[in-house]
């Protein structure tokens, strides 16, 4: 079997365009998350992990009402937190990075919210997208570009990345496109991976991307007709609806036994 010819490796002039069409579809792409500081929007940045930016909205408001400031989230008890921040997942672990997120920030940083890149990871529960995220937005410093799960998917189908590191990805995105760009750059692709990339149910059909989508099944996906699941695949839902698992289907016995299965009656004993 023909091996597929590899993509042509992108451009900055490619990432450039592409970007421009991203701007002028998504003029409105912005920060999904509710904040009025640096310190709000770090806590909110840390609670939208594995959860929607909508659902941590619900939650903030009640968050910050009894802890306005570093200085008070540090002295939190972290049941008390846990109750507040439950509805977000993985609270236990969540409220744990909260308070010593709060506590660091007191002990070194006279409870406010670093300005470095380096200063920020060194804090509990943040990583270098939530750093990316909060200094790009709060003080305006392109400092990196944050990668999640939408960041992932857009770049690789659109061939400006092809792996799922998300370091890689980060480094291959700040080598294409210029730094002044780089937080808006994560605006724009998280804002298209939610709206029109989706994950399983991509509309292509409405893309402004389509003509530069490198993704081999835009063709179908814009047709209405998904293409068909991977061997393997497990029919699942009232309408057979198909998820590619990779892995092969459990076996099901039939409805009706066959006969060596059923059970042979005792034999009775001679008189």
């Amino acid at each position: 079997m023909p091996r597929r010819p590899a993509r042509p490796r992108p451009t900055p002039e490619h990432a450039r365009r592409i970007l421009d069409i991203l701007e002028g579809a998504h003029p409105e792409a912005r920060c999904a998350l509710d904040y009025r500081n640096a310190f709000e929007l770090t806590v909110a940045t840390i609670l939208s992990a594995q959860c929607t930016d909508e659902r941590v909205n619900r939650v903030t408001p009640a968050l910050f009402a009894r802890f306005p400031d570093a200085s008070a989230l540090a002295r939190a008890r972290l049941g008390e937190v846990e109750d507040i921040i439950r509805s977000t997942g993985f609270f236990r672990a969540k409220a744990k990075s909260l308070v010593g997120l709060a506590q660091g920030l007191v002990e070194r940083h006279r409870g406010e919210v670093p300005r470095s890149l380096e200063a920020l990871v060194a804090l509990p529960g943040i990583g270098r997208k939530t750093a990316s995220v909060v200094l790009g937005h709060a003080f305006g410093l392109n400092e990196g570009i944050a990668v999640d799960t939408h960041v992932l998917r857009v770049t690789n189908r659109l061939g400006l990345a092809d792996t799922t590191d998300a370091l890689k990805v980060e480094e291959r995105l700040m080598a294409l496109v210029p730094r002044e760009r780089w937080t808006r750059t994560t605006d724009l692709l998280i804002f298209h991976g939610r709206k029109i990339c989706d994950a399983r149910r991509p509309a292509c059909g409405v893309c402004p991307l389509f003509a530069r989508c490198g993704w081999e099944s835009r063709q179908a996906w814009a047709a209405g007709h998904p293409p068909k699941p991977a061997r393997g695949a497990r029919r699942i839902g009232a309408r057979g609806r198909a998820r590619a698992t990779g892995a092969r289907t459990r076996e099901v016995r039939p409805r009706h036994r066959p006969a060596r299965w059923r059970r042979r009656p005792a034999r009775r004993r001679s008189e």
